[in-house]
């Protein structure tokens, strides 16, 4: 830089890519200010091609010569025609060495229903048995994750499936799995199960056990779950009676696994479902260390709403050549979903949530918190609305009870944290009422897919209070919705609109009061003798007597400040006696 030049006035570097053919790069498909059309989900290797140093489009460079490149360079690369180049969107997550064409794809950011939907089972290679199960399940055609996804997996090929919650994952991977299991001829051992089923949370646990216990036993198959939060004793006496199939979160497996109670050896098919939601719990580590004990020759499928979040080092480490199905956008909001905002004043917003959960329908309402949830709960079924509260607070009995209790609709009303956004399949929930927004768009979604299932419709409200506002348009941006934004007043016809007529108010039960202690009256206990002032008073005289000794009762509200006084208002002695030995 010579003298007579500034700082400014010296050429900045820009950090540059080599450019591919043509001097261009795809531009992705996520980024909707692409004017290239959306192109099939296929990863496109093209040949390398020889570059010649000083051609235009090859992108070698002069040595020493980066960022200097003349204006005469970039305009013959301006002029370049480039060539059209379909968007490549191998998924960042899955890694495909070995490309070979997929017969059923489907464009980035196009509906479901562009697969073919009028086909069967039967068609597809699914076993006669496991046919006949659907068939009286009531399960006659498949969703568009299962015509994409079966093929591949029922030929013992490595899978990765992403579909937005509701659409059939599971069902996806619990057919190749008994099929696959009822294919290879090997004995169920004890200790050692033959498929496994990583699941984040117990729920979702059982959820995938209801689906794939049927198509089991069908066959012959056992199956168990095994998760935290209950006994060991029954998951250990199962697995040492020998299982085929074993669904189990990772946390309580690794904990059997170190008693000795469990042995992956003999692992045939291993599957990951909601990889993405394990990666949010930092489950992770868990995973990978189960995963490395089961055998490198079996068939592995990872399914999930979404493809990210170190969802990638699960594929490239245990996946052999996936192929890749994706029915849907990382950014899928279901097509019979309605979307509402409810600007409301804070002061108003319990009302607002309890005039949406006041209707005949069931009614999921999301918070943040696992108190708030109890909290909430608390104060429906007080205000004459039975609710039923589920967050990770709760016994594995009590979660099973209270879930049980909004299946078979004595409870219409179920108020959760996000540990219900997954795996929890309840049928006509017509309304979800974000009583507090997620932190992030996929936990919107999540908990949005409780209504609006297979093909159902249902509504979505977000409840809004003023230093929420900016939050809630952001999260529609990234969730790609349009909400219908309406500031509303409890009363409003908006919310009778989506409700319907309020429900009868249900007198609350009476809440029993324990006692705190053995007996009382009318205060739970806290008085125990009517004398209580009177020997008070002498309990302080003999124990420590710091003044104020006037009045018997005059302590008797608070709380004991010695022993001696402690026993006093129980009408004993005092406890200085047996110190010295008179018992």
């Amino acid at each position: 830089m010579t003298s007579s030049q500034t700082p400014n006035d010296r050429p900045r570097r820009r950090a540059t890519s080599p450019a591919g053919a043509g001097g261009g790069r795809p531009s992705p498909s996520f980024r909707s200010g692409s004017s290239a059309p959306a192109q099939p989900l296929v990863t496109r290797h093209e040949p390398a091609q020889p570059e010649v140093a000083g051609a235009p489009g090859t992108g070698r460079r002069r040595r020493g010569g980066r960022g200097r490149g003349t204006g005469a360079d970039q305009t013959v690369q301006a002029q370049t025609p480039v060539a059209p180049v379909a968007a490549e969107v191998p998924n960042p997550r899955a890694q495909q060495p070995v490309v070979q064409p997929r017969v059923e794809t489907v464009p980035a950011g196009a509906d479901a229903t562009v697969l073919p939907t009028d086909t069967t089972f039967a068609a597809l290679g699914v076993p006669a048995p496991l046919v006949e199960v659907l068939t009286a399940s009531g399960i006659a055609s498949p969703f568009p994750i299962q015509v994409a996804t079966l093929p591949d997996t029922l030929a013992g090929k490595d899978v990765l499936g992403r579909g937005r919650t509701g659409s059939g994952k599971t069902l996806a991977f619990s057919i190749p799995l008994v099929a696959r299991l009822a294919g290879s001829g090997t004995k169920r051992q004890p200790r050692k199960p033959r498929a496994l089923i990583l699941v984040p949370t117990r729920e979702l646990a059982n959820q995938v056990s209801a689906v794939v216990d049927p198509l089991a036993r069908a066959l012959g198959m056992k199956t168990t779950t095994i998760f935290g939060g209950v006994g060991q004793n029954p998951q250990v006496q199962a697995l040492s009676g020998g299982i085929d199939v074993l669904i189990a979160c990772p946390g309580r497996l690794e904990d059997l696994i170190g008693q000795g109670h469990c042995d992956l050896s003999a692992v045939e098919v291993t599957i990951l479902d909601e990889a993405d939601h394990m990666a949010d719990l930092g489950f992770l580590p868990g995973v990978k260390r189960l995963m490395d004990r089961t055998p490198k020759v079996g068939q592995r499928m990872l399914f999930s709403a979404t493809l990210d979040n170190g969802v990638d080092v699960l594929v490239k480490r245990y996946l052999d050549h996936p192929k890749t199905h994706s029915v849907d956008p990382a950014v899928a909001p279901v097509s019979t979903m309605t979307h509402h905002v409810f600007r409301v004043d804070t002061l108003d917003k319990s009302q607002v949530v309890k005039e949406l959960a006041s209707g005949h329908d069931r009614v999921v309402l999301f918070t943040r918190t696992k108190h708030q949830a109890k909290k909430l709960a608390k104060q429906l079924t007080a205000g004459g609305v039975p609710a039923v509260d589920l967050h990770g607070n709760l016994s594995q009995n009590a979660r099973e009870r209270n879930l049980e209790a909004f299946t078979n609709g004595s409870t219409r009303v179920l108020c959760a944290t996000d540990i219900a956004a997954r795996g929890i399949h309840v049928d006509d929930v017509a309304i979800v009422v974000h009583v507090d927004p997620p932190a992030e768009h996929k936990a919107y979604l999540h908990r949005s897919g409780r209504t609006a299932r297979a093909g159902a419709g249902g509504t979505v409200v977000t409840i809004a209070t003023p230093d929420q506002a900016g939050e809630v348009r952001l999260l529609a941006r990234q969730a790609g919705i349009t909400p219908e934004v309406t500031a509303v007043k409890p009363g409003a016809r908006e919310i009778v609109a989506l409700t319907g007529p309020a429900a009868p108010y249900v007198e609350p039960a009476p809440v029993v009061e324990q006692p705190q202690g053995g007996g009382g009256g009318g205060n739970g206990g806290r008085r125990r003798s009517p004398a209580g002032g009177g020997a008070s008073g002498g309990a302080r005289s003999g124990g420590r007597s710091s003044g104020g000794s006037g009045g018997g009762s005059g302590r008797s509200s608070g709380p004991a400040r010695t022993r001696a006084e402690l026993a006093a208002r129980a009408g004993q002695q005092p406890a200085t006696r047996s110190r010295r030995g008179v018992r």
